[in-house]
């Protein structure tokens, strides 16, 4: 149990015993703390993680008791959650394109909306045979992880930077593709360590979050992974310049941004000899993806 951690924190949870109560209790708690958007759904997956039930079992049966070690098991989970972490990084895992991927303090957690940019991937992919995808910044793997399980006779790159969020990908590797060696990983600052390799798609939910926002729970997440300096877009300065050397004829580029980025991206890729292919708005109507192409490709 964490040096954080203190009597007070268990108080709500030592009177209940029955699930049903400690959901609630939970759910009170996330919610006074005003650090989650869905304090019922992290209530329920952090009483999953302490008492190893899966949800279904949580829900059909309210009534089952819950032992006072998983009580105490859950205040705890509950308290780090109350002070904005994520509940990927206190459970470990989040799913991510119907995969179960492991993250920790050294990657990102995968976001849902991140999901349209590998269905955009694997839209470009359906009328090319055994085609070589990078994914640029890759951190948990995520990304190539999810288009090469969709697509196994993709020739997968994935970078990073960081050798923690690399181990971390192996990681997940190991754990969703049966033994099946798919993805290259290469710890590289961009395009550093590719000198001369072409790809016929490269893929990348860059560092977007303005210096200035990051702030509250994205401070729980690795920094290099979210800093997209003063205005947001510089990985997307770098990325226009450098993914052009790194694409073949008919090649394209494929970028997650913000939702209000979209106007200035569109513009800076202009200036950089690229034309706008496709734009797509994710789930919830926001500006999402870019699929952009050289201006003067055939």
């Amino acid at each position: 149990m964490s040096s954080s951690f203190s009597v007070s924190s268990a108080a709500p949870f030592a009177q209940c015993e029955r699930t049903d109560d400690l959901l609630a209790a939970a759910t009170r708690t996330i919610e006074s703390a005003g650090t989650s958007e869905s304090p019922r759904l992290d209530a329920v997956l952090l009483l999953s993680h302490a008492t190893k039930r899966p949800k279904s079992a949580l829900l059909a049966f309210p009534e089952r008791a819950v032992s006072r070690l998983e009580r105490l098991e859950l205040a705890e989970l509950v308290a780090r959650r109350a002070r904005g972490e994520p509940v990927a990084y206190i459970v470990g895992n989040r799913e991510f394109f119907s995969l179960p991927m492991r993250v920790g303090r050294n990657v990102l957690v995968p976001r849902p909306e991140t999901e349209l940019l590998v269905e955009a991937a694997l839209a470009r992919c359906a009328s090319l045979e055994a085609p070589t995808v990078l994914d640029a910044g890759t951190g948990s793997g995520a990304i190539a992880l999810a288009i090469k399980r969709e697509r196994r006779d993709v020739r997968m790159t994935a970078v990073d930077v960081s050798l923690g969020a690399l181990e971390q990908a192996r990681s997940n590797e190991v754990l969703l593709m049966d033994g099946f060696s798919s993805v290259r990983w290469v710890q590289s600052r961009w395009f550093e360590e590719l000198r001369g390799e072409r790809f016929d798609l490269i893929v990348s939910n860059p560092p977007y979050v303005r210096t200035a926002e990051i702030v509250g729970p994205l401070t729980f997440e690795p920094r290099v992974a979210l800093d997209g300096g003063a205005d947001g877009l510089d990985a997307y300065r770098v990325l226009l310049i450098e993914a052009a050397r790194h694409l073949s004829s008919r090649g394209a580029l494929l970028v997650e941004h913000g939702a209000d980025q979209r106007p200035a991206i569109v513009a800076l890729a202009a200036a950089h000899g690229w034309r706008l292919a496709a734009a797509r708005d994710d789930l919830a109507g926001r500006p999402r993806v870019l699929e952009l192409e050289r201006s003067g490709a055939p």
